[in-house]
């Protein structure tokens, strides 16, 4: 007993810099709250709010104003609700979006474009697109005239699948899937509707697209096994305890990095608000510390229980290029939904999935900003992870507890501290493009001497949004041991995903990773 009072008291001293990671900020002033966010394969960073948010910080350029006369607060809006970010200088750019994105959804397309649908009222059914550009360009978003979605969609999912194309799954009164680019309309899904509780918390529903080609789709509290192709379910999973996870009870989940023959997948669910706390409408309840690991290609799954050391909602998972998971973000006590949490929760925790039951997860350096309802996180091409957002209130209001954030930081994990940087791998050669299953090189230095293999993985670059990561996956190639090649240059033999299942086509930050430090990525493009 005296020395778990004894280890309680130095956590809780502990200082700042006593704990792994450091906290930078990159832009005091991004001009909006960025409800969703996407990096892009030119190194800046999409940042998108909703349209109905009255003035933001940041104008639109000369003579670009919005029309609306159906908008309750401007009818001629001239302000940004989206930017562009160049992590390069950290100067924003505004773009123009038309039409309302208030929780929508999003994915990357095979061609690297931003595939973006729905929203609420004029955006319900809507579908964008946003074709990056380098910071010397004037991309910009494009909403679509010519096809628009089957059926509204406020608070899906996408997920990119095998072929390029991508599924929408779900919304708000949603109980249907549907395609783009379209095939037959939407199709009935009842798995949405037999989950919906008195709260709905089916919203915004987990899905990862395994290696087998069958989605997992988890809601409330349960998942099942979604074939695309035939738009049945082949399969339920086990419940999974400690209440609702989805919105607006929202835990936070990821899949596991795939890796070895991709046989196996891995999904990690953590955290969520205590049921009824929507509905009492609780900043105080409590929030569940429980989290939930399952393997879904396993003929038999159960789910294997940890806890966090903190109850958390609202908390993103961001998978690492080293195949562990950051937790970050979200709040102790309440539940999502506006002006209804308390209690931030400013540690990060590194989830190791390697280490036994107990001892995965590590609690890191705190923030000082509060990252509650409508932040965001996203995992970087040089390894830090972008922290944006938080805006718990409908309009911008910045005078209150937790008021409108603007400011854009970024969370740098340990394996970035200085003690490491001679084991920090370059990428000198590296080709642009690879196809499934093609055999390619790759040239990476390294000051200090190579022991050990180093890996190269493929990250792909997801949508964050509501606190789950749509499109999220990290794929381990198959390497050869690397051999010298001259100096403190190496060569490792890799094999690129075998297929769609294991890495959708389109492009995939690609990190080395020597003794647990990644290299700055390089952008290539997975192709058939």
């Amino acid at each position: 007993m005296e020395l778990l009072i004894l280890s309680i008291f130095t956590f809780f001293f502990l200082s700042r810099a006593q704990l792994p990671g450091t906290w930078d900020l990159l832009v005091p002033n991004a001009g909006i709250s960025s409800m969703h966010t996407a990096v892009t394969r030119f190194n800046t960073v999409v940042l998108l709010d909703r349209t109905n948010t009255g003035p933001s910080r940041k104008m639109l350029r000369k003579g670009h104003c919005r029309l609306d006369p159906h908008d309750a607060v401007l009818k001629r809006d001239c302000y940004a609700h989206s930017v562009l970010l160049d992590l390069q200088t950290n100067q924003i750019r505004p773009l123009m979006i038309l039409t309302d994105t208030w929780c929508s959804s999003g994915q990357f397309l095979h061609d690297g474009t931003l595939l973006q649908t729905g929203g609420d009222l004029d955006g319900f059914k809507k579908i964008r697109k946003f074709d990056p550009c380098d910071i010397n360009g004037s991309c910009d978003w494009v909403e679509l005239d010519d096809v628009e979605l089957s059926e509204g969609r406020w608070y899906a999912s996408n997920q990119i699948l095998p072929d390029g194309s991508v599924i929408i799954i779900g919304g708000r009164g949603a109980n249907t899937v549907e395609y783009y680019p379209p095939r037959n309309g939407a199709v009935l899904f009842p798995f949405l509707s037999d989950v919906e509780d008195k709260q709905m918390d089916n919203l915004y529903p987990y899905v990862h697209l395994l290696p087998n080609g069958k989605l997992f789709v988890f809601a409330n509290n349960k998942a099942v096994l979604f074939d695309h192709e035939t738009n049945k379910v082949v399969k339920g999973y086990p419940p999974l305890d400690g209440g609702p996870r989805n919105y607006p009870s929202a835990g936070s989940s990821v899949m596991l990095a795939l890796e070895g023959d991709y046989s196996t997948a891995v999904i990690v669910i953590c955290g969520g608000a205590q049921y009824g706390a929507f509905i009492e409408r609780s900043t105080d309840t409590p929030a569940h510390g429980s989290c939930g690991r399952i393997e879904a290609t396993s003929p038999d799954p159960i789910w294997e229980m940890e806890d966090m050391p903190f109850g958390r909602i609202m908390g993103d998972m961001v998978m690492l290029p080293t195949g562990d998971a950051l937790v970050i973000n979200g709040a102790q006590a309440g539940t999502q939904g506006f002006e209804m949490a308390s209690n931030p929760c400013l540690y990060p925790l590194l989830y190791r999935p390697g280490q036994p039951v107990g001892l995965r997860f590590m609690t890191l350096n705190p923030g000082t900003v509060p990252r509650l309802y409508h932040s965001t996180a996203n995992l970087l091409p040089d390894g830090r992870v972008l922290v944006a957002g938080s805006n718990p209130h409908f309009f911008y209001k910045f005078e209150a507890e937790f008021p409108t954030e603007l400011r854009i930081e970024a969370f740098s994990p340990e394996y970035l501290s200085p003690d490491r940087a001679n084991l920090r791998p370059v990428i000198e050669e590296i080709p642009d493009t690879v196809r499934f299953g093609e055999a390619f090189d790759v040239f990476v230095s390294v000051t200090l001497p190579v022991v050990g293999l180093v890996e190269v993985n493929f990250a792909s670059a997801p949508f964050a949004t509501h606190s789950f990561s749509q499109g999220q996956r990290l794929v381990k190639l198959t390497i050869t041991p690397s051999v010298p090649d001259s100096g403190n240059r190496y060569k490792i033999g890799c094999n690129a995903p075998p297929n769609g299942a294991v890495a959708p086509p389109g492009y995939y930050m690609v990190f080395a990773v020597n003794q647990g430090v990644p290299s700055v990525a390089r952008w290539v493009q997975l192709v058939s």
